[in-house]
């Protein structure tokens, strides 16, 4: 028990200077600041969209309903036009009850060697964005480029925020075809602990093809599609309880 208490304490100082951890035990998964990979539960896959919104989100969200699946969201302000453009998107998806969190307003390329203002400016902007199109504050993040070095670890942690990176890449960015894509997943397999995937919500082969596939799949291996803080056993974690109010903007 002590072993344990000493073990649980050394995590949590670690995770408080920016190092990346993890672990199974469920309590130093839930931690803010730590990178996690995939889920803390088995038979589940948590299907996660970056970049977005764009012009597929709304099509994207029918196709996740039609299937049962829930989805995680992880959005910017700017990257593909203006988030308040989308906002009947935006709030569709919400609506449905998939898990809506932070890619950062602007989706910088050089967000690892950032200044700690500067990702608290990136973090906030995109905050606000949210609360005013949907009343939430996200409480999970997924940095761009998965960079998790420099400020970024020890900022998000302070930020509260759960840093979430992925254990299976569709490779959908990097032109991969969408059969390519299927046979990593099949790779991956459907034992263990449950995926969490790199996908954008910005390509249409990923909405179109890639995700009906993966819904059939997890079917067919007996996987529950969820978001990424259900996955994680917290389903009620998705989003901070800190007050950040609107401030009527509709404008980039």
């Amino acid at each position: 028990m002590i072993k344990s208490i000493l073990l649980v304490a050394g995590l949590l100082a670690s995770s408080a200077l920016g190092v990346p951890i993890e672990n199974p035990v469920n309590v130093i998964r839930q931690a803010s600041g730590v990178v996690i990979t995939r889920c803390a539960n088995p038979r589940m896959l948590a299907l996660a969209y970056d970049d977005g919104p764009y012009q597929y989100t709304s099509e994207l969200v029918d196709i996740l309903d039609r299937g049962g699946a829930k989805a995680t969201f992880f959005w910017t302000g700017t990257l593909y036009g203006c988030i308040y453009n989308q906002a009947s998107a935006v709030r569709k998806a919400y609506a449905s009850g998939h898990q809506i969190a932070s890619h950062t307003w602007s989706h910088p390329q050089n967000f690892g060697s950032l200044s700690a203002s500067g990702i608290q400016s990136e973090i906030q902007r995109l905050e606000q964005a949210l609360v005013n199109l949907i009343g939430v504050r996200p409480a999970y993040v997924r940095p761009p480029y998965l960079a998790t070095g420099g400020n970024v670890l020890p900022t998000l942690g302070q930020m509260g925020y759960k840093v979430i990176t992925n254990d299976v890449d569709s490779g959908d960015w990097n032109g991969l075809s969408v059969s390519a894509s299927q046979q990593r997943f099949q790779q991956a397999g459907a034992g263990g602990n449950g995926h969490i995937p790199l996908m954008h919500e910005t390509y249409a082969n990923t909405v179109r093809q890639l995700t009906p596939w993966l819904i059939n799949w997890a079917n067919s291996n007996g996987l529950r599609l969820v978001t990424v803080a259900e996955c994680l056993g917290n389903a009620g974690s998705a989003y901070s309880a800190t007050n950040v109010p609107g401030n009527g903007q509709n404008t980039c």
